[in-house]
């Protein structure tokens, strides 16, 4: 029989905790979206380098994300990776939403703070490239 002491017991939790985190971080964490339809937006800004017009660009982005249908999302800028030729980093911002499936995109392109979005927002813009996919 194994008698555990505060202390022994104290190690012994210690080194499960270790093992568990050696585990979590050797395991690869990347996994399939749960989302089948994805809406992959590119912008190109006419003043990429103006604090306030990039400003106003992101909260508009912010609130169009409110709309229900959006699952999930991921906005951002290029990243900092070496220059290759198939990478093309000339744009402003990558806006990228999931949805359930063709119906939710649907229902956000007609959503009255999409069409808002692009009424109050387009001046901003020079350029919008647009990709959708879709799990099959």
């Amino acid at each position: 029989m194994i008698v555990l002491t505060k202390t022994r017991l104290f190690i012994f939790i210690l080194i499960i905790m270790s093992l568990s985190y050696s585990c979590e971080t050797n395991t690869p964490r990347s996994r399939a979206i749960d989302y089948p339809f994805a809406h992959h937006v590119f912008f190109w800004l006419n003043e990429p380098d103006n604090a306030e017009v990039r400003a106003q660009f992101e909260k508009a982005v912010e609130e169009l994300l409110t709309i229900p249908e959006i699952r999930a999302y991921h906005v951002g800028t290029p990243a900092p990776v070496a220059e290759r030729p198939v990478i093309d980093g000339s744009y402003t911002y990558s806006y990228l939403i999931f949805f359930d499936g063709i119906e939710g995109h649907d229902i956000y392109q007609e959503h009255p703070l999409h069409i808002k979005f692009i009424e109050e927002n387009r001046h901003l813009w020079s350029k919008v490239q647009v990709y959708d996919s879709e799990v099959k």
